[in-house]
């Protein structure tokens, strides 16, 4: 039943959430990509503004709700909407 019950949760997950690695970051359950250059990549979501600075950035990986964005990874800024 515990089992059942975390499949659930991470089935019913809406919270925007980041996980950075080196030269990566892993973002899940954002609303739009605003911006995508090499420079930068902006990403919105529910209420907040995600700007991600370097160089040589690129998305490697796009999915519905996922994105892994990849390249030498300088700054992170976030602003409200």
């Amino acid at each position: 039943m515990k089992r059942l019950t975390r499949f659930y949760n991470y089935m019913e997950d809406l919270e925007f959430r980041f996980t950075v690695y080196e030269n990566k970051i892993h973002i899940v359950n954002y609303t739009k990509i605003i911006e995508i250059d090499k420079e930068s990549i902006r990403i919105k979501s529910r209420n907040k503004i995600y700007s991600i600075k370097g160089n040589n950035l690129f998305l490697e990986k796009i999915l519905d709700q996922e994105l892994l964005v990849k390249g030498i990874i300088t700054k992170i800024e976030v602003n409200d909407v």
